[in-house]
């Protein structure tokens, strides 16, 4: 590979900015695992996508081994190494996390002792290490013990070359969080997004780490230049995805966007955009539920109105050294 780098079950559902954390009503009951079911979808080319709960995965089988983009939790590795498996009985080499969430690195540690190489952006593993924070709800999310973390990070792009079959990893910057990749396998005409782009629904932007919907836009742009006809998009969540839907959504995108900009300039308050519901001709189509509408016009909120924190300017911080 060319370089550019068990946590609990509450662990992983109360991880920041997961889509089971973030939407989710408090009250939701636990998730059963143990009957969660593998569903694959052949997607040509020895490529299939794998969805169970928490992000969808991406399976490439190479010639000598496979790698393998997302975990989702690990209560459900062994369902997860039994789907791979009916595909191809070559080993998993690489598992490369697209974002730190919980919903897509929680198998993390497993498929390390399984003898996985993970790999992520540096910045996932900096937010696994020393744990995160949920901007809306508050929720806490401690450290992932060593073994969950990358071993294997970058910081701009990436290759993973196995026989016959190339990844390109490429980090988009401050999109869903700030560590997020997108894997493209170009001879086979697939594209990985991770939660830069979630097919029919609104995005969680996690904008307390690094999240923002001007990524988000960035993200959408790359991906329809890097895109065709003919690409099968596997999202972060929700069905299989074409260009088309990837248009579809970047409209959405760009919608929210300006609406809230306008408000953002009038000098409105998070709880002034959620009474004015300025999206609420999109909900129909892209929030399976009120609280879900409701979320996502907070982190868009968030993402305009929220100030980055920036050092002083270089004099400043001389004058306070003297």
């Amino acid at each position: 590979m060319i370089r550019t780098g068990i946590a609990t079950l509450a662990a992983a559902l109360s991880l920041a900015g997961s889509p089971l954390a973030q939407q989710a009503p408090p009250t939701a009951p636990p998730v059963d695992f143990s009957k969660v079911e593998i569903k694959t979808t052949d997607l040509g080319d020895n490529l299939h996508m794998l969805e169970g709960q928490g992000g969808n995965i991406t399976v490439a089988v190479a010639k000598d081994g496979i790698i393998m983009v997302d975990g989702q939790f690990a209560p459900l590795h062994d369902r997860i190494k039994a789907a791979i498996s009916a595909i191809s009985p070559l080993p998993i080499k690489y598992l490369v996390d697209t974002h730190h969430h919980g919903d897509h690195t929680g198998g993390n540690e497993l498929f390390a002792k399984d003898g996985v190489t993970i790999v992520s952006q540096i910045n996932v593993k900096t937010r696994l290490a020393a744990g995160t924070t949920n901007g809306l709800t508050g929720v806490k999310t401690p450290p992932a013990p060593q073994g969950a973390l990358p071993s294997d990070t970058y910081t701009n792009f990436s290759k993973i070359r196995l026989s016959g079959r190339v990844a390109n990893l490429r980090h988009i910057a401050n999109a869903h969080t700030d560590g997020d990749t997108y894997v493209w396998f170009k001879t086979a005409n697939v594209l990985a997004t991770g939660d830069t782009f979630t097919n029919g629904r609104y995005p969680n932007i996690d904008f307390a780490n690094g999240g923002n919907i001007k990524g988000m836009i960035a993200a959408a742009d790359a991906y329809l230049t890097l895109t065709d006809a003919r690409t099968r998009i596997v999202p972060g969540h929700g069905p299989l995805a074409d260009k088309a839907a990837l248009i579809e959504y970047r409209t959405m995108l760009v919608t929210a966007r300006d609406r809230m900009a306008r408000l953002v300039k009038e000098g409105k308050s998070e709880d002034d955009v959620v009474a004015a519901k300025p999206f609420a001709d999109l909900d129909a189509k892209w929030a399976p539920t009120e609280l879900a509408g409701t979320s996502f016009i907070r982190v868009v909120y968030h993402s305009l109105a929220d100030k980055p924190d920036t050092p002083p300017p270089l004099l400043k911080r001389i004058f306070r050294r003297s």
